[in-house]
């Protein structure tokens, strides 16, 4: 248990003042290089991606190794000898048919997979929480899309994708050849991949999972199920996520016996066309020591992460007004299952929203949290955290905790019901790919209503759209959109910033609809 006493607060007050005059000076610097290096001699911890932590793995000089594809060192675009080697090393682990190394993220794999997979004018059933990257494969691939809502937890939590609903979609769309889930979702909600892939391949479709934030599943049994061995054909995996690597590593698993030949050499013309032509050796190397670290000492890592957060979840039971979600929250929601390593704390009871909540624990704490919500915060943890990084968190939530309020109840329902509508059901007009075809214009958001949209609008991160190109925008989302930027949630997606006004398809192009 935490050993903390009253007493260490008053050290506590004397170091804050000094962590804020570090901070402050960190603006100091207008070069990124002299910043980012100033920013890694704080105290600063870091409870978000990338999994390294910035820990030090005694990676030898960048300089000395960033190579070209020099003789002896392969070619990743034909990998023959140390690369195809390192490949097979991801295979091993992760008990795959064939695996990828993806040096420009989870993005080009997600691209590369649906590519593959689909022609021209197919249509695809999406998960409406995937991430931007599969909206923006539907639209160079010019598919036609449909989607399956995920249910919605308290603060607006994406939830899980119920198999049945996915089959009423496919019995009723029997044209669909392509499933594509996110599974854990950025809040670490898993979806019950077997039943889905059941259903899914029942139907004669194929199904792709992003399960970037879910690479650490296969490699411990404190972790939920990974998609690798429950059926799924393709399998997207973030190295950089919850695992060790550099940013921008990833990993594309085929997991089926369903790819047939030509598919693979769709698959490999794919990533060639996403993947840079002069892949970094640095990033790669990084990738394969992330590897040799999790066969040599795996086993140890994850022993020693899992009881850092059963510690920490136990000790977390103290709070009063804060809540951390825990396996009775996902419960009672029918969850199948969730990722321990994605800590959600939620501030519905209490007097504070999530952005306060975030940075408060920036600039009180020095935790650098990795996102938050109206309603919740999220730290992100990996087999590279620390004991002392989960007990300042601790420590940090039990002394906020400790001068809060109840919040005002009617309020929180309110808000409750505002973030229901966040990712709400919209009506396709036309296809994402079409708004290419149709004249643009700005419309003043107060008079959009009735308009069809013509650009994305999500919130970053996670990066999951509220609308998409050639939906109908309504008084009620233009109202939820004035609310988000009211509570100062991150938006991105819009041409103007500033939030009033929107891309809309022009009158006169309505006409031809």
């Amino acid at each position: 248990m935490y050993r903390f006493l009253d007493s260490d607060m008053e050290g506590k007050q004397e170091n804050k003042v000094k962590m804020k005059k570090q901070m402050n000076q960190l603006d100091e610097y207008d070069n990124l290089y002299e910043r980012l290096s100033a920013y890694a001699r704080t105290d600063v911890y870091p409870f978000h991606m990338p999994g390294h932590k910035r820990a030090d793995l005694n990676f030898t000089n960048p300089y000395k190794i960033d190579l070209t594809e020099i003789d002896g060192f392969d070619n990743l675009h034909f990998a023959e000898d140390i690369l195809l080697k390192a490949q097979k090393k991801l295979e091993k682990i992760y008990h795959s048919r064939k695996s990828y190394y993806l040096i420009n993220g989870s993005t080009c794999g997600i691209l590369s997979a649906i590519g593959a997979l689909t022609k021209p004018e197919d249509h695809v059933l999406i998960a409406r929480n995937c991430h931007k990257s599969v909206y923006n494969a539907v639209k160079l691939f010019h598919l036609k899309a449909d989607y399956v809502y995920p249910k919605i937890m308290n603060c607006g939590i994406q939830g899980n994708i119920e198999p049945e609903q996915l089959e009423q979609i496919l019995e009723k769309q029997k044209n669909i050849r392509l499933v594509v889930i996110t599974s854990p979702t950025y809040d670490g909600i898993v979806s019950d991949i077997r039943k889905i892939a059941d259903i899914t391949h029942k139907y004669h479709a194929y199904l792709i999972v992003d399960e970037a934030h879910g690479a650490h599943f296969s490699l411990s049994e404190y972790f939920p199920e990974s998609a690798v061995s429950q059926n799924a054909d393709l399998v997207i995996h973030s190295l950089h996520k919850t695992l060790p690597g550099f940013t921008q590593t990833a990993a594309l698993h085929v997991t089926s016996n369903r790819i047939d030949e030509k598919q693979y050499e769709q698959l490999e013309e794919m990533l060639r066309i996403f993947q840079s032509s002069s892949p970094s050796y640095l990033l790669m190397a990084g990738i394969d020591r992330c590897v040799d670290m999790i066969e040599r000492s795996g086993s140890q890592l994850f022993e020693k992460y899992q009881k850092n957060l059963i510690r920490f979840y136990k000790a977390c039971e103290k709070l009063i007004h804060l809540h951390v979600l825990t396996e009775k929250d996902y419960e009672e929601y029918q969850i199948p299952a969730a990722d321990h390593g994605k800590i959600l704390i939620r501030t519905d009871s209490t007097s504070l929203d999530g952005r306060q909540l975030y940075h408060l624990l920036a600039d009180s704490y020095h935790l650098q949290m990795e996102m938050y919500s109206a309603r919740y915060v999220l730290a992100m943890t990996s087999i590279m955290d620390t004991q002392e990084g989960f007990d300042r968190l601790f420590w940090a939530l039990l002394e906020i905790d400790r001068q809060l309020d109840e919040d005002d109840q009617e309020q929180t329902a309110q808000t409750e019901h505002f973030l229901e509508k966040v990712y709400g059901v919209r009506e396709k007009v036309l296809e994402i790919s079409d708004i290419v075809h149709y004249n643009i214009e700005e419309t003043d958001l107060h008079c959009c209503a009735g308009k069809i949209c013509a650009e994305y609008i999500y919130l970053y991160p996670p990066g999951i759209p509220m609308i998409v190109p050639g939906e109908k925008l309504t008084d009620e989302f233009v109202k939820t959109l004035e609310k988000c930027c009211q509570m100062r949630l991150q938006l991105a997606g819009m041409k103007d910033r500033t939030c009033r006004k929107i891309l809309t398809v022009a009158c006169e192009s309505m006409d031809r609809l």
